[in-house]
């Protein structure tokens, strides 16, 4: 599946430039590029991603110690995930692997902590205005003030969810952003009792609250299928991680694959080798990589990760409450896997209550409280980690020498593995929503609705409340102005 539409049978000169720059509400810096003919008929769409962040490069050099602790610079919403998977791939340089009890305890609690507190923040503080108003709603309503106002109920549950999670990061990791309680082999503490029995005072009630969140997006599904379904709906391969037995699993297993039509494309591959299966493409008009499936070819190779992928990929979901609602979620979608891009939201909360679930699990399991922490082994020059992020699969590759220092790291995060994707989603939703219309803040705001369902995080970024700035620019081939939208 090609990502840009056919334009040799137009004349570039006869091609006109729509440019939304920046795309909002995401981490870090994008724009969009829309090629359309006379007819306004939609010719090439692209995500551009134009910073650059190198930190496969100034890695290289420091002490693997250090590592864990970098790179969660790349990321304010989600250093957990980065702290975790290059701590998975330097439990190998020292040799640990298999860690003690309470360090794979300790770490899982950190892990879920994270899902829940993300997928609250994006759900509730950044999508939930888009659902529960209308993606042409008044913008200066739209956002998380708006949703307190009129729905404080749902957004003083998304806040206090979203709390929770951050509590768990504390404990677990030290703080709450870019903590230090993951070490190469292990971790640096454990839960006290008391500490246990303060998240375990409210864990039910994040159960409840996550169900509910389930409930609000299954809901509004059912309400407006026509859209729902539709919007920025494509066929994709799905990968991701399983347990040994194929259940859901955001900390540690294998990968598998499935196909558009839910095949299995293999399954239970040990993610050392991820090199061998996983190539990624350059490209001249972005800093971001297009990874594919190397048996595929990028042309047919490119996937989806994140929740939609691994809530359809996985066989069962190890709690009761999450795995009836993915059975939920498979009965609507039919025989074959849901394609809609909206649908990230339905799973991103049965996910929710997955974490919630675990979370509760992890508190009675009297091994958190343990003081085994550490293990060693025979030292290797090279290790992969590999974690279910909030977004998607994250993979952590470093080489390391015998001086300590780092050779090589390749990183590639879950939004990359996201990429064509979110291409796709955008070229299917300009198609639908930009052909022969006029530009408004509410097509504007359908073309990041699409994009703002993967969750994508391309670095840190600071999320204004209701004001989004955005340009989007009209442009004939000579670079002269035809019309501008703005929005601050």
């Amino acid at each position: 599946m090609s990502l840009d539409l056919e334009t040799a049978t137009v004349a570039r000169d006869r091609l006109r430039r729509v440019a939304i720059d920046p795309v909002t509400r995401v981490e870090g810096h994008g724009k969009v590029t829309i090629l359309l003919d006379e007819d306004n008929k939609v010719h090439q769409v692209r995500l551009h991603i134009v910073e650059f962040r190198g930190f496969e490069r100034f890695i290289q050099g420091r002490p693997y110690w250090e590592v864990p602790v970098m790179v969660q610079r790349l990321c304010g919403i989600c250093p957990v995930s980065h702290h975790l998977a290059a701590c998975k791939a330097l439990d190998l340089i020292v040799g640990a692997t298999t860690l003690t009890p309470t360090a794979d305890r300790m770490r899982r609690l950190m892990h879920y902590g994270q899902i829940l507190q993300s997928h609250a923040l994006h759900f509730f503080h950044l999508s939930s205005p888009d659902l529960l108003f209308g993606f042409e709603s008044e913008p200066g309503r739209r956002n998380i003030v708006g949703v307190a106002e009129q729905f404080p109920d749902i957004a003083r549950k998304g806040i206090l969810l979203r709390k929770y999670g951050q509590e768990v990061i504390r404990l677990t990791a030290g703080k709450r952003v870019h903590g230090t309680g993951a070490v190469p082999g292990g971790v640096n503490r454990s839960l006290s009792s008391a500490e246990r029995q303060l998240l375990l005072r409210d864990a039910y009630q994040m159960i409840a609250w996550s169900r509910e969140a389930v409930e609000i997006v299954r809901r509004i599904h059912e309400q407006d299928p026509t859209l729902y379904d539709s919007f920025g709906s494509f066929e994709s391969n799905f990968m991701g991680m399983v347990a040994p037995d194929g259940s859901l699993d955001l900390y540690d297993g294998a990968l598998r694959a499935r196909d558009a039509d839910g095949r299995i494309l293999f399954d239970q591959v040990d993610y050392q080798t991820y090199d061998s299966l996983i190539m990624e493409e350059v490209k001249p008009w972005t800093y971001m990589k297009f990874p594919y499936l190397a048996a595929l070819g990028p042309e047919h190779g490119w996937y989806r990760v994140g929740p939609l992928a691994r809530v359809q990929n996985c066989d069962s979901i190890p709690t009761p409450f999450a795995d009836h609602e993915r059975r939920t979620l498979l009965a609507y979608a039919g025989e074959r896997p849901m394609h809609a891009t909206l649908g990230y939201h339905w799973a991103r909360m049965i996910e929710m209550l997955f974490a919630a679930e675990t979370i509760k699990d992890l508190l009675h399991d009297d091994d958190i409280e343990g003081d085994e922490l550490m293990v060693t082994g025979s030292r290797r020059r090279e290790g992969v980690g590999v974690i279910e992020a909030p977004r998607g699969t994250l993979f952590h590759h470093y080489q390391v020498g015998d001086d300590d220092l780092v050779t090589m790291a390749n990183l590639i995060v879950s939004t990359t593995n996201n990429n064509q994707a979110m291409n796709a989603a955008v070229r299917e939703v300009a198609r639908r929503y930009l052909d022969g219309r006029e530009l408004t803040e509410g097509l504007l705001n359908h073309i990041e609705v699409a994009i703002r369902a993967y969750d994508p995080c391309l670095s840190c970024a600071t999320h204004a409340l209701g004001k989004m700035p955005l340009e989007v620019r009209l442009v004939d081939a000579a670079g002269e102005e035809l019309d501008r939208r703005c929005r601050q």
